[in-house]
């Protein structure tokens, strides 16, 4: 059984029966039926029930931000949010899939060639619980738009988001089969997901989690010669130069550090300031992130939720007492509350340096680290140290001056003056260990078709 449980209190919240492999290949078999059927239709029917879920998204949206908050501990608010922004990527490529997937034509020696996008199958899905509906619905509109068929391995704490989504899908009208959840035991995730992958029904697979899962999965999708994308993890830099305006900076910081208790890849993790600011910064961090109200993610001015599960709190306070025992100076936070729930509340370390894991290893948490730089140059080099390359964001008054920082920056994007996010209409992902592949925009969609050459005569 899957128990899930409330992080805001460590009471059960639910028990669900697994799957085992011969129930998996009948929901497998399933969805490829019913995507022999869908890939057949046109886009206006497919635009019809995408348009139809984004409207139950919106009406249902205190329902399902409800589900999200009891399972993984976001505030409502912001789980509402989430819930409300699925409903924009639902509208998003229901009104623009046709034109993303318009064949292309040219002039070949006389003769005409043209590019068509075609549908794949059936896809695999390896989804996380830190934004349980949005990763799904980013992952799949696209892909059903496309003419695919989906499949999804939700994270087990998320189980109820996962059940909660699946009828979503068979409520706007879409096959019943086409999306289809799978719920599978811990202790077999790694023997069926390479079941599932191997399974000729599957034709690629995309993960959304940590680099580890990643490699895995991607190790299997190679061994079958399938196509995978990869959305992994990250510690994202946000660069302070010295003529940023650091009241924006602060708040900007604040607000990607402590998003979801700091619990995403693209949240702001690194602060790379330079020395002549890093005081005042440094002061006005602490001042921001002490003043967060951390409690009831039910309550209303909650602003920082539990931690989604023990372990990952347990994680979270090993990495800032380690850089602590190597030289890092805990300014605000890093005590575990005695208190029910798995909290950790918003913590700063400054004087963080290489070797400690601060610097250099993912906290999944609301722990800002602060580095010091000199320049320029030094800002780049110590934001490019590392395993990853998801987001990062820097801070400056000159935009060229940005601008010529950020084209220099290992990552899959870079804001400038803003917080990084994730929007339907610019494409996603990163590099190096933070993972390969691009979501949404019309990169994200044509990463699950066959791009198809066809060559007619003259």
């Amino acid at each position: 059984m899957i128990v899930t449980i409330n992080p805001a209190t460590g009471e059960k919240l639910a028990e669900y029966p697994v799957m085992i492999a011969g129930q998996i290949d009948t929901v497998l078999r399933q969805a490829d039926g019913d995507f022999r059927q869908w890939r057949t239709t046109g886009f206006e029917e497919r635009s019809a029930c995408m348009k139809r879920l984004g409207e139950l998204l919106r009406t249902e949206a205190a329902e399902h931000g409800r589900i999200i908050t009891l399972e993984m501990g976001k505030p409502l608010s912001q789980a509402v949010a989430e819930v409300n922004k699925c409903a924009w990527v639902c509208d998003y490529f229901a009104d623009h899939a046709e034109e993303f997937l318009q064949p292309e034509k040219s002039e070949i020696d006389g003769a005409t060639g043209m590019v068509t996008f075609d549908p794949l199958g059936v896809i695999l899905g390896v989804m996380p619980w830190n934004f349980p509906y949005w990763q799904v619905l980013r992952f799949a509109a696209p892909i059903l738009m496309a003419g695919n068929g989906i499949v999804v391995k939700h994270a087990p704490n998320v189980t109820g988001c996962a059940i909660a989504i699946e009828k979503l899908f068979r409520d706007a009208g879409f096959p019943e089969h086409l999306y289809r959840a799978l719920h599978i035991d811990l202790d077999e995730v790694d023997r069926l997901t390479g079941f599932m992958i191997d399974h000729p029904v599957i034709k690629a697979v995309s993960v959304t989690g940590s680099t580890g899962a990643g490699q895995a999965v991607a190790a299997k999708a190679g061994k079958a010669l399938k196509r995978s994308v990869l959305e992994l993890g990250g510690s994202d830099p946000y660069i302070v130069l010295d003529d940023a305006d650091l009241r924006q900076a602060v708040d900007v910081c604040v607000a990607g550090r402590l998003l979801n208790a700091g619990q995403s890849c693209i949240a702001a993790k690194r602060f790379i300031v330079q020395s002549g600011v890093i005081g005042e910064f440094t002061r006005m961090i602490v001042e921001k992130m002490q003043r967060a109200v951390m409690g009831d993610p039910f309550r209303e001015g909650t602003e920082v939720g539990p931690i989604a599960r023990e372990d990952l709190r347990d994680l979270v306070h090993a990495q800032v007492q380690r850089s602590v025992e190597a030289g890092a100076e805990l300014l605000c936070g890093g005590q575990v509350p005695n208190a029910p729930g798995w909290y950790y509340p918003p913590t700063v370390l400054s004087g963080v340096k290489p070797g400690m894991p601060a610097y250099s290893e993912e906290i999944f948490g609301p722990v800002a680290t602060i580095i010091e730089v000199a320049d320029d140059e030094e800002a780049i080099a110590i934001a490019n140290d590392s395993e990853f390359g998801l987001g990062s964001a820097v801070f400056s008054q000159d935009t060229d001056r940005a601008l010529g920082i950020a084209r220099r920056l290992e990552a899959g994007s870079c804001f400038i003056n803003s917080m990084v996010k994730s929007d339907p209409r610019l494409p996603f992902g990163g590099v190096k260990k933070s993972g390969y592949g691009r979501e949404l925009s019309h990169h994200g969609i044509r990463e699950f078709v066959n791009i198809k050459t066809l060559l007619l005569p003259g």
